[in-house]
């Protein structure tokens, strides 16, 4: 009996994605699966020609080569794979619930454990964090054993193939017509037994260590940037790979400067006559001094902006950003009488100009008249 078209058996068309075809698999397996149709010569033998059909159109290369020769292409490949898919319900869910439990999939295939990743916290000055700098740190871990070189196994001899697993390191457990995933409880999900245990790590294939590190840290990272160090994490044991070490970094009060991405801002304190007589202004800046000219006039709070004094992009070491200077007036305090006397004389010649010395409070002056004249009115 000739077999039919596989897309015919799914009930797809040829271009039918992944996705599509195990939809359509599933639905069909559901329904002709033996364990929901025992004795049921017929079921079964519709189940093996959907599994046969999704095995086939499932797999890019084998699809390609059916798609151009027809059933010849793949003849006899297949043999197996109908009894194979009847051996137990689970087989239509693993891959659906082998990510929520853990599991390996529909194929069988066990998945190398992957140790924990790590976090330190490293406070940097502004200074190291701007020009970027070599930092030696000390990481607690649990790292491969050296004496057993991860096996868990004393020199000698060797982990054994687990036989309630197979050596995949999963069980099915079933449940009426759903079956889940879980790690074997004799290897505990290892795949393999350790009968005689190494004396330094006691089987597990990992001692704890503190791992001395240098770490690169790059010219302008910021604070909450984490710089990765891949496989520096802690070790699985028994053959597992190492996860990896996150360096957070957290940056310590500056006494001058504070940061906003690339910019840097600063308060800078300034006479009375400085703002009003104009001058220059010695300023700190990360590479040195700088002298900052303050216009004749100038209103306290005003911002100066000096180009390049910033910090470097770190994702673009060709940008960097800018210094923000404001110049707050310092009021004079513990004056003597001479100086008070001198402060009164300034103020009530200031005074008698009005708007021409002072503009700003001349308005603010009007604008308060002309309040007051409205709730009168």
């Amino acid at each position: 009996m000739a077999k039919r078209d596989y897309y015919e058996v799914l009930g797809v068309d040829k271009s039918a994605n992944e996705a599509e075809l195990k939809k359509a698999y599933r639905r069909l397996a559901m329904k002709h699966h033996p364990d929901r149709n025992p004795d049921d010569a017929a079921a079964e033998a519709k189940f093996k020609e959907a599994k046969e059909a999704h095995d086939i159109l499932s797999n890019a290369e084998k699809k390609a080569a059916y798609d151009q020769f027809g059933h010849a292409a793949v003849e006899g490949g297949m043999g197996g794979g109908g009894a194979q898919g009847a051996g137990g319900f689970g087989d239509i869910f693993g891959d659906m619930f082998g990510d929520i439990f853990g599991g390996q999939g529909g194929g069988g295939r066990q998945r190398q454990r992957r140790g924990s990743d790590l976090r330190y916290n490293m406070e940097l000055t502004l200074e190291e964090a701007v020009r970027g700098v070599d930092k030696n740190i000390t990481v607690p871990r649990m790292s491969g054993c050296k004496t057993c070189h991860g096996s868990g196994a004393k020199t000698g001899s060797k982990p054994t193939h687990c036989g309630t697993c197979n050596g995949q390191g999963q069980v099915r457990i079933q449940q009426g017509f759903f079956s889940v995933q879980q790690a074997c409880p004799k290897c505990h999900g290892n795949g393999t037994i350790i009968s005689d245990p190494c004396n330094d790590c006691h089987g597990e294939g990992r001692v704890r260590e503190n791992k001395k590190l240098s770490v690169k840290i790059p010219a302008g990272v910021d604070e909450g940037d984490q710089i990765r160090l891949s496989g520096e994490g802690e070790n699985a044991g028994s053959g597992g790979i190492n996860g990896d070490l996150y360096v957070s970094v957290t940056l310590i009060a500056h006494e001058i400067f504070t940061r906003e991405g690339v910019d840097l801002h600063c308060t800078v304190p300034i006479s009375y006559s400085t703002l009003a007589l104009g001058g220059e202004l010695e300023v700190p800046t990360l590479d040195g001094r700088a002298k900052l000219k303050i216009p004749a006039g100038t209103q306290s709070g005003k911002m100066f902006r000096l180009r390049g004094k910033g910090v470097k992009n770190v994702r673009n070491a060709g940008f960097v950003g800018d210094l923000y200077c404001e110049v707050m007036v310092e009021t004079p305090v513990n004056l003597t009488k001479q100086q008070k006397e001198l402060f009164k004389e300034l103020d009530d010649s200031i005074n008698t100009g009005g708007r021409k010395h002072s503009p700003e409070g001349s308005s603010w002056s009007d604008k308060i008249k002309s309040f007051f004249d409205d709730i009168v009115t």
